[in-house]
């Protein structure tokens, strides 16, 4: 892989993980080993916001993202690493296929499992030279990546792109003419690269670029390159937030929150200067809230005269027995509401065109 540090750390990175334990409020969730501390200033806020944006739903989907216990990971196969002999012990174990008939695109290689039962299949620890057989994640996050539908020989753009579960999910689906993996921050850009030397063999490695380049700017450095963009946006990460051990940096993040739907806006305009005409991007983020989700779309579909929405209602119709989806969006967006049973997400999906 060639790595391309050319632009230092910033505004542009992920949002960073939590800080060392402060003290403050914390209300207590969950028992034993996985017990968790809920950060009372970031529920509170959630609260207020949530209820007005979603109404009743609010209460349900609380009642998961504050129940780690109830939560469920997926098991993203690795079509690189022989996996017949874990199909069959994952099929024992009550695991079943989390996409299948009727999706408008689900290549034959892309392969994922889940169980409506709570608990997490033990992780692979990375082995140099030795590939995973497969990589655990929110069922949730894999829709963006179904819905960009990749193709082989396509020039592809992950434009944020740590820790690389996306970016593996698009390699069991295609091989891209060229994929350009971006991550602006230094220690989640070697997560990056970790996770792909953990999954992907040679030669493909080969055809991977990971950079750390401001994404912002990517639109200008590299005009109208990509046939597929994936804009899987930093942003308010409603789960991870809610267990924030540092009550400083939780005060802190609900005040800049209002701040993130102007850098989500700003990378999403890169991508759009970054694709091809005729090219589509998907724009993802595991928020519930609107001012991140479809008030970005919208103000990109207002003022930028390049683009249009793609129907992605058809994807959403064929996985709705998985998942389940706030009702009153538009064709071009989904939004996966957690609830028991099937505790995926947040996250929010819609699709765009350059014309």
């Amino acid at each position: 892989m060639r790595l391309r540090a050319l632009l230092p750390r910033g505004a542009a990175g992920r949002t960073p993980g939590q800080g060392s334990r402060g003290t403050g409020q914390l209300e207590s969730k969950s028992k034993g080993k996985l017990q968790k501390q809920i950060c009372r200033v970031i529920l509170d806020h959630f609260d207020k916001q949530y209820t007005a944006e979603l109404g009743n739903a609010w209460s349900s989907v609380r009642d998961v993202l504050t129940s780690p216990l109830c939560w469920q990971h997926s098991i993203l196969l690795n079509r690189f690493s022989s996996c017949t002999e874990l199909e069959n012990s994952l099929c024992v174990q009550g695991y079943h296929p989390a996409f299948q008939g009727g999706l408008p695109y689900l290549p034959a290689a892309f392969k994922c499992y889940i169980r409506r039962t709570p608990g997490r299949f033990p992780a692979q620890k990375h082995q140099a030279g030795k590939l995973k057989e497969y990589y655990l994640l929110n069922a949730a996050s894999l829709l963006p990546v179904l819905a960009l539908e990749v193709k082989d020989g396509e020039n592809v753009l992950d434009l944020c792109a740590a820790p690389g579960g996306k970016s593996v999910a698009i390699l069991q689906c295609a091989c891209p003419g060229q994929f350009h993996c971006n991550e602006y921050d230094d220690l989640r850009a070697r997560w990056l690269e970790e996770t792909i030397e953990s999954f992907i063999p040679q030669p493909l490695i080969n055809s991977i670029m990971v950079s750390k380049l401001d994404g912002r700017h990517i639109g200008d450095l590299k005009p109208e390159l990509y046939d597929k963009v994936l804009v899987d946006t930093p942003c308010s990460n409603d789960r991870s937030w809610l267990f924030s051990s540092d009550i400083h940096q939780a005060t802190l993040r609900v005040i800049q929150r209002k701040e993130l739907s102007c850098l989500q806006f700003q990378l999403l305009r890169s991508a759009i200067k970054a694709l091809r005409p005729g090219g589509s991007l998907v724009y993802s983020t595991c928020t519930l809230s609107k001012a991140e989700n479809s008030d970005v779309i919208n103000l990109i579909l207002n003022s930028c005269s390049n683009v249009m929405p793609l129907d992605i209602s058809e994807m959403g119709r064929a996985v709705s027995q998985e998942f389940t989806f706030l009702d009153g969006l538009q064709q071009h967006e989904l939004l996966v509401l957690p609830e028991r049973g099937r505790a995926w997400g947040p996250m929010y999906v819609a699709k765009l065109k350059k014309i």
